[in-house]
């Protein structure tokens, strides 16, 4: 019996080492090349066109003919980034990265603003519609722009193994780990059946139906959450200060006393550049499943749409996240590893506003868990129906031809 548990150790380790390589260099390093790519080309359109994102967003509830509005698409892709990985991710990088985690964790959401606009701006404009009368994106571009369905079949199998089944087992467990955390009563196949039963009836209902509902709950959960961090904010004001400069010292390797686990400035920028793309999803190729089946009056209006979901994703609610465990100095110390993940924020939480707030954290964290797999069956689903007709006559939306020009910037 030893020997089974020796050689299940052996293979946790070797995939542990071929992730870090591939993930923590390479992929990283890739996305990151990109993203000052397409920032070069696109001359900073997250910079400039910032106040074009907020107004977009603002006007996107209306226009949808039918369909599925630039709002809702905005609110699945949101559903998808903001997770677990939000408040357990940061959590670790943190623990293992020090403050200066987070510092870099900003640096990847600002260059994949840019990823972010460039690839749900090609989703539009490559967009198919479906039998239901509703777009369909992602793939197609590949499909369509590069004019490879092979290589659109490739990356749809791929993308429904990572996101419909791997990133759902990793939600699913640590929100299990959470609540076994809370009431060890309650075991992890409990948690597993109670979102089978809460996600059946709206999947069921397709794509409109998970637009539905994450247009309500991604949104509110996201500003829930932001609300409690200003409150501890309010409630610590004469810590800010402090907080972002052993932020930006820890960033730069400033102050050993500030180094994570691994220790160095590596390591911040490892763990926050990891974390960062983890959580945004800039440049996966995720969120274009989300922004190509919004039914919008330009490709680029989507394209300010989705980017402004990075800002929101790591801009506030990882960085709220950072805030609530660097400015609990009884909770948090770093280099000390006695809690991680989801219940190292849970905790934080606690010390700023009482234990009382450990059943709404925990609920909290249960409806983004929920939130996400929504977002991602949504992914799924528009990567199946893509093998599913992959054989049959496209019908290219009428952004196929090239696009009006970029508005110019107020």
């Amino acid at each position: 019996m030893p020997q089974p548990a020796m050689s299940l150790a052996n293979l946790e380790n070797t995939l542990n080492q071929v992730d870090d390589i591939f993930y923590t260099y390479f992929l990283a390093a890739l996305l990151i090349a990109v993203g000052i790519y397409v920032t070069i080309r696109t001359r900073a359109v997250q910079l400039r066109h910032f106040g074009s994102m907020l107004r977009a967003v603002a006007s996107s509830r209306s226009g949808a003919q039918g369909g599925i509005s630039s709002f809702q698409a905005f609110a699945v892709g949101l559903a998808a980034r903001v997770g677990i990985g939000n408040i357990a991710g940061v959590a670790l990088a943190v623990v293992a990265g020090g403050p200066g985690a987070l510092f870099w964790m900003w640096v990847v959401a600002l260059i994949g603003m840019a990823t972010s606009f460039t690839e749900s701006t090609l989703a539009q404009i490559f967009k198919e519609r479906g039998r239901d009368f509703t777009f369909r994106g992602g793939r197609y571009y590949i499909k369509n722009g590069l004019g490879s369905k092979t290589w659109g079949a490739i990356f749809a199998a791929m993308c429904i193994v990572s996101v419909g089944v791997t990133v759902v087992m990793v939600q699913t467990n640590s929100l299990a780990g959470v609540v076994y955390a809370t009431v060890p009563t309650v075991e992890p196949w409990m948690v597993g059946v109670a979102l089978v039963l809460l996600t059946g009836p709206v999947v069921l209902g397709g794509l409109k139906s998970v637009a539905r509902v994450t247009e309500v709950v991604a949104p509110l959960m996201a500003l829930a959450y932001v609300l409690v961090t200003i409150v501890v904010i309010l409630m610590n004001l004469g810590e800010i200060p402090t907080v972002f400069g052993e932020i930006f010292r820890g960033a730069f390797g400033r102050d050993q006393a500030l180094f994570g686990t691994a220790g160095g400035m590596l390591a911040a920028v490892l763990n926050g550049v990891r974390r960062g793309l983890f959580s945004n999803e800039a440049g996966l190729g995720t969120v274009p499943n989300a922004a190509g089946t919004a039914t919008t009056s330009h490709p680029v209006r989507q394209g300010l749409i989705q980017s402004f979901g990075v800002f929101v994703d790591t801009g506030l609610v990882c960085t709220a996240t950072g805030l609530l465990i660097l400015l609990a100095t009884d909770t948090y110390q770093p280099g000390n590893e006695g809690l991680v993940g989801a219940v190292l924020t849970q905790q934080a939480v606690a010390e700023h506003l009482g234990q009382w707030t450990t059943w709404p954290i925990v609920v909290l964290i249960f409806v983004l868990v929920f939130s996400t797999v929504l977002g991602c069956y949504s992914y799924s689903q528009v990567n199946v129906n893509y093998l599913a007709a992959s054989g049959a006559p496209s019908r290219p939306s009428a952004f196929c031809s090239p696009p009006p020009p970029l508005p110019a910037p107020s």
